[in-house]
């Protein structure tokens, strides 16, 4: 599912126009990235998401061709986990 098809899947189910839910998920898209970009935060959804903003050491790795070492500096990551309503959908229950 593309994101018009997502705009359009939520408009049908909300009732509102496509305009109306199109905004709406700008909004929950903004929203979660003003949050994780912070990093003093978790976004959560009850059962259906989290979003955090996540520390990654530096590190040492491997160029896979030459076999040099490589130094990969300390960064950030968002991190995403599936909430219980979520994963029992996968699940197909």
């Amino acid at each position: 599912m593309n994101r018009s098809e997502l705009v359009t899947a939520l408009a049908e189910r909300a009732q509102v126009t496509r305009k109306d839910a199109d905004a709406v998920l700008t909004a929950l898209a903004e929203s979660v990235s003003d949050v994780v970009a912070k990093g003093d935060e978790k976004v959560t959804i009850p059962g259906f998401l989290s979003f955090e903003r996540t520390h990654r050491a530096a590190r040492t790795a491997r160029n896979p061709q030459t076999g040099e070492p490589l130094e990969i500096p300390a960064g950030y990551s968002v991190k995403v986990s599936a909430g219980s309503k979520l994963k029992e959908a996968a699940k197909g229950k």
